[in-house]
């Protein structure tokens, strides 16, 4: 069958295979609502430059608002030979006010409408996930508070290091998702500029107020080279960046909490709301939403990969390659969106196993750096004279098979004469934690004062 939509340059229809190829609808249907609300501002505008009479744009205004609230409620058909979206409600506006709806397409290109499409998708779920990401802020500062003094270990290269406080570390990942919402933010506000108007490629000939419709779908401003407006998809790049560090972030709580939850670390408990089963081992408890979330993150990252790809080679300004921005984008802005939701209910349901953490944040030598940092405070000895000697102390804990905090003062002395009494006061993990009261530092008090500092700033409505 021949595509009837733009009209007589083609005698017959499509190869089949070309009609595979080529149909979007399947998956740009999703952009049903930013196309209505583009299309209904640009008939209003093209109303007001009179450029179309008063009773066309009330007839494909009102026709629009039908399909618009079909599609609402599931009685549109998507017919698959139309292609796309843009197409499938020009066919059904036609449908419902007859030739009018042909008018609508003046001074307007499927380049420009599509763009715009996108970046209304876009913007508007740049907007979802800022808030969702603001929603686990919430959760990791409420669940910081609450545990603002409960110890654990610190880890580096997954060794004991030094003990930090659960608080601490759950605000870790609220720093992160504040620097996450930030890039959402930049990347919103980069694209907030409207492609509208600039046709195909060079513009139109027809009166058209292009301010007007940018104005209308909430841009800043119309973009500045018509060009560039219909060739660009920075905006879906900066936004799958974006999205792929706020994975990434994700991912590495996702697998904390995955090796948290296992029975040789036992550091904290997940709900059945948020772990599975297994078919043949009845005692098991599988962190499963952990780890699908660990496992987003490759998708999320591979649309990034994917788009770039596709972009790379492109000359200016519009080639059909730039059809392949959908899937993917929808895919992994999306897929983020769910992932946000799981790491929040996650973070909410989770209780740390303190008497486990404690324990734990004492194993390893945690301390070794507070004896040494006490033996250049206390003592005035160099940090490298210091460092040498705690290394002999935890050698010599280690031969026994002791802690620090049980070697007897003589047995420190022969490390260090000058050593004191005093030195043991900084050897457990309570006074470790309590000592580090630098800016940033795992101080319970420091802690409650960031997580306060958080909730108050979370509950601001701009936050």
């Amino acid at each position: 069958m021949s595509n009837r939509m733009w009209g007589g340059r083609f005698a017959s229809g499509p190869a089949e295979i070309m009609e595979e190829i080529n149909a979007s609808i399947g998956f740009d249907k999703r952009l049903a609502p930013q196309d209505i609300r583009g299309s209904l501002a640009h008939v209003a505008m093209l109303g007001a430059q009179g450029i179309l009479p008063t009773d066309d744009v009330a007839a494909i205004e009102g026709g629009l608002k039908a399909v618009q609230a079909e599609i609402e409620s599931g009685g549109f058909v998507f017919k698959r030979e139309l292609e796309d979206i843009h197409m499938s409600v020009e066919s059904r506006l036609t449908e419902i006010v007859g030739p009018a709806a042909g008018r609508l397409h003046t001074a307007r290109s499927r380049n420009d409408q599509v763009a715009t499409d996108m970046k209304l998708w876009v913007r508007d779920t740049l907007d979802n996930l800022d808030a969702q990401a603001a929603g686990l802020q919430r959760a990791l500062a409420e669940k910081a508070l609450a545990h603002a003094g409960t110890v654990m270990p610190g880890f580096t290269h997954l060794q004991s290091a030094q003990p930090v406080t659960f608080g601490h570390h759950c605000l870790a990942y609220v720093e992160m998702l504040a620097r996450d919402r930030g890039r959402f933010r930049d990347a919103r506000a980069r694209l907030n500029e409207c492609p509208l108007g600039a046709a195909a490629l060079a513009g139109t000939s027809f009166p058209i107020d292009r301010h007007a419709t940018a104005a209308a779908l909430g841009f800043d401003r119309p973009t500045a080279n018509s060009l560039d407006s219909v060739a660009d998809r920075d905006f879906a790049l900066e936004s799958l960046s974006a999205a792929s560090i706020c994975a990434i972030h994700l991912s590495r709580f996702a697998e904390e909490l995955v090796v948290w939850t296992s029975a040789q670390f036992d550091f904290v408990k997940l709900s059945d709301g948020y772990t599975t089963g297994s078919s043949i081992m009845p005692q098991k408890r599988n962190p499963d939403a952990a780890e699908l979330v660990r496992a987003k993150s490759g998708r999320i990252v591979g649309a990034l990969m994917g788009l770039l790809t596709v972009m790379k080679g492109l000359p200016l300004a519009y080639s059909k390659d730039m059809q392949e921005d959908k899937e993917g984008t929808f895919d992994a802005l999306q897929a983020l969106s769910l992932c946000l939701a799981a790491m929040t209910g996650m973070v909410r349901d989770l209780e740390p196993n303190a008497e486990v953490l404690a324990r734990a944040a004492g194993s390893g030598y945690s301390t070794a750096t507070d004896l040494a940092d006490w033996l250049v405070r206390e003592l005035g000895l160099p940090f490298r004279q210091a460092h040498h000697v705690t290394g002999r102390l935890v050698g010599m804990a280690s031969a026994k098979g002791v802690g620090l905090e049980a070697l007897s003062l003589p047995e420190m002395q022969e490390a260090e004469p000058q050593i004191t009494q005093a030195v043991y006061a900084v050897l457990g993990v309570a006074n470790s934690v309590a000592s580090r009261v630098s800016f940033g530092g795992t101080a319970p008090a420091n802690v409650r004062a960031q997580a306060e500092g958080w909730l108050a700033r979370l509950a601001e409505p701009a936050a």
